[in-house]
């Protein structure tokens, strides 16, 4: 019996992001393997330091996998599943993240930590000009 070999797909910040991917390729006939998202699911602040939740797929796989997963919007979009766009510069790569505005905010994260998240503001920004709006 030939070993089956698995190839890198995509990264994703937590397993809960990477859950929804895998569903979507599981339910399209696609096996996938995820690695380090039981370290990312024990404490999430250790995402960045193994590289977030890695997605692989059989090598045979790969290119209707990554076919899939293109036709899904990795950044925001509005109510009318428009992607959204960056007021300043126009691209369409937003994406929704926390904010850390002053020093309130900052030891509300220091010292919350991992529940900081419940207690966080949420602003919109653009990955191309890194400009941020709500």
């Amino acid at each position: 019996m030939e070993e089956e070999k698995f190839t890198f797909l995509r990264r994703f910040q937590y397993s809960s992001e990477a859950i929804i991917y895998q569903g979507k390729l599981e339910s399209m006939g696609i096996e996938v393997f995820m690695r380090d998202n039981n370290i990312v699911d024990s404490n999430p602040l250790y995402s960045n330091a193994v590289g977030g939740v890695k997605m692989f797929v059989k090598t045979a796989d790969f290119d209707k996998a990554n076919e899939i997963l293109g036709d899904v919007s990795l950044y925001s979009v509005d109510d009318d599943n428009q992607p959204l766009k960056c007021p300043k510069c126009g691209t369409e790569q937003i994406e929704l993240e926390p904010s850390i505005e002053g020093v309130k905010s900052f030891f509300r994260v220091a010292i919350l930590g991992a529940f900081a998240q419940f207690f966080s503001k949420y602003k919109y920004k653009c990955q191309n000009c890194k400009y941020e709006f709500n």
